[in-house]
């Protein structure tokens, strides 16, 4: 019987206004998230990637409602998140909880870490004074350091090791969904593949689901069940990382993994350099707003926005070249 998702996105869209003039009026919007679909099933890894910008972060803290998002749907275990109270909120985000991309800016410089990591059993109520600190050492065992750091402060610590008390506070209330924005990408990289390691085995361990967060299409890969590629604020293409990684459909995506180094000297890629920048989200491009760095482009792409489809095998994406209706299209 197939896992059944656990996290439900739908037609997610984040804008933020952008105020000028005297009386600081609305003139415009940044559409940083612009109608995202996907799911994720329990126990599963999905991975989002993309360039800097494109929305992937913003679309994680829409999720948890850090950020509220401007519509859509999204529904944890059933429960509708975005129709929630404040309160139902505060009391939902012990099943989901977020690992952020700086590992010092997320936590308090002013507190010790026993503070830190029991600050969330705290919020919910879970435990005595006494259970809590048995839970801090435990945790900070499970995640690679020693109970005795608890008395601690956070700049006595290196960046990995502050990502494993990240880690270890996100964990203390037993999450289902753990929501990982870049957790490596400001670390060592003899250190990342150390944390990726441990959110692995974490994994199994607590029975965690990852939405997993990255621009390194090489840790995704390592990491990630399935893949979720991204471009100014929507999804081009989503599939199981086999196939996304060997079979890619969207021009976006074969142009991201031909930038991929390869290890072996002797195997050589074909690299496809996109020209232009990317546009703003503020302005985005009519029709498929990749059309203005596509090799692939055609006319209807300037004109039309492309379907969201599934072209086989679970992989999902969205454009003209994988549209039944292009040519009926293009001959009108």
């Amino acid at each position: 019987m197939p896992a059944k998702p656990i996290l439900e996105v739908k037609q997610l869209k984040t804008y933020f206004s952008i105020n000028g003039g005297v009386f600081s009026r609305k003139i415009g919007e940044v559409k940083a998230v612009d109608g995202v679909t996907f799911s994720v099933k329990e126990g599963e890894i999905l991975g989002i990637v993309g360039e800097s910008g494109c929305g992937k972060s913003t679309t994680g803290k829409s999720i948890l409602r850090l950020i509220e998002p401007t519509e859509g749907e999204v529904v944890f275990n059933g429960q509708k998140v975005t129709a929630l109270s404040a309160e139902e909120v505060r009391k939902l985000r012990r099943d989901m909880q977020m690992i952020f991309q700086d590992p010092y800016a997320s936590l308090n410089p002013r507190h010790t870490i026993e503070k830190i990591i029991s600050e969330p059993l705290n919020v919910h109520g879970i435990g005595t004074k006494e259970e809590r600190k048995q839970k801090v050492a435990e945790l900070l065992e499970t995640v690679g350091l020693r109970p005795e750091h608890a008395k601690r402060y956070p700049h006595q610590f290196s960046g990995g090791q502050r990502q494993r008390i990240g880690i270890a506070r996100a964990l203390a209330v037993n999450p289902k969904l753990v929501i990982c924005d870049e957790p490596v990408s400001a670390l060592d990289v003899s250190v990342q593949s150390q944390i990726l390691n441990l959110m692995e085995r974490l994994k199994d361990e607590f029975k965690l689901t990852y939405l997993f967060i990255a621009h390194d299409l090489s840790v995704v890969k390592h990491i990630s069940d399935r893949v979720g590629v991204m471009y100014l604020g929507r999804l081009v293409e989503l599939a199981d990382k086999d196939t996304l990684y060997e079979r890619p459909k969207h021009p976006y995506t074969k142009a991201l993994l031909s930038a991929v180094p390869v290890p072996d000297p002797d195997i050589t890629n074909e690299r496809i350099v996109l020209t232009g920048d990317v546009p703003s989200p503020s302005n985005p491009p009519s029709g498929c707003t990749f059309h203005t760095r596509c090799p692939s482009c055609m006319d209807i792409c300037k004109i039309k926005t492309p379907v969201w489809r599934d072209v086989g095998n679970g992989q999902f994406t969205a454009c003209h070249l994988y549209n039944e209706t292009t040519e009926k299209e293009m001959i009108k």
